[in-house]
């Protein structure tokens, strides 16, 4: 790479860990492209390693508004994009009953952005300052169909409204979408976007994330906790801990006054790392074991 390029990706780095997100050379270079090329990046990853959290932090770094679709199944147009007032718009057209004027002008002011309801995707794009941080969290709860609505705005950054026409991006705003792989995501939307992996993090990186999240905690302690969970992704549990899980643990933890872990502390604590009751009961049987050794 460019050295100046190489300085800023350096920098992205820093100023990430400055926010307390601990990323590496190749999410940052992800990160710097996503700035610098303003096309939308698509983050995958199991759940709870911090996908989400990217988003947030980005938008704290470019000291923007974060806007976040949280995605699920039946999202559609009302909720996403726009939706007209309905409740206004009979009002309006009450007050014009008794005025002259023709069908058209009646619709045409009824059909006004005086009378639209902006969702995150439309507000997104109707900023006039600083472009915000849009997150289209959990892209794969959608339905594929949903994917449809998504691409005018991802290539071209503008939305279709029928009774209004073609609103175009004052800013284009900065957009991270993200996916648990619960469903493959169709190719169109995938060659609209830049694509990164964040995987579990290793045994290096986890202690780090403790330590700049939680800098009182005890060394011994936050070691403790990243050999179990290294340890217990490697088994055969239903709900693998993400890094989410790990951070709730020591939380959990420094508000009980732990200061080591033994068995009867681990066992008490489950529900913060293991989500799962077979999982709970794996443990707790002995047929998963977990040391602190």
């Amino acid at each position: 790479m460019d050295k100046n390029v190489t300085i800023a990706v350096d920098n992205l780095i820093t100023q990430f860990d400055d926010l307390q997100y601990v990323t590496d050379l190749s999410l940052a270079t992800s990160l710097y492209l996503l700035k610098q090329l303003r096309k939308p990046l698509l983050i995958e990853g199991e759940a709870g390693v911090g996908k989400t959290e990217t988003a947030k932090i980005l938008a704290s770094h470019l000291q923007t508004d974060l806007i976040r679709l949280q995605c699920y199944e039946g999202l559609d147009i009302d909720s996403a994009v726009y939706e007209w007032n309905y409740q206004r718009q009979l009002l309006a057209i009450k007050m014009q009953e008794n005025r002259d004027s023709t069908i058209e002008e009646k619709e045409k002011m009824i059909f006004s952005e005086k009378y639209l309801l902006e969702r995150p995707l439309l507000k997104s794009i109707k900023y006039t300052d600083k472009p915000p941080v849009l997150l289209i969290d959990e892209i794969d709860r959608a339905d594929i169909e949903f994917e449809a609505l998504l691409l005018e705005l991802l290539s071209d950054f503008q939305i279709s409204i029928p009774e209004l026409g073609t609103i175009k991006a004052q800013q284009i705003p900065y957009v991270i979408l993200t996916s648990n792989r619960t469903r493959e995501l169709s190719d169109a939307l995938k060659r609209r976007c830049l694509y990164h992996w964040i995987d579990y993090p290793d045994y290096d990186k986890e202690l780090k994330i403790i330590l700049k999240k939680f800098p009182n905690i005890k060394i011994e302690l936050a070691k403790q906790v990243v050999k179990i969970i290294q340890h217990l992704r490697t088994t055969k549990l239903k709900k693998i801990p993400g890094i989410a899980e790990t951070l709730d643990w020591v939380d959990s933890l420094l508000e009980l006054k732990v200061n080591t872990l033994d068995g009867t502390t681990i066992e008490q604590t489950l529900g913060s790392i293991l989500k799962s009751v077979e999982d709970i009961k794996s443990v707790k049987s002995g047929e998963i074991s977990i040391s602190t050794e």
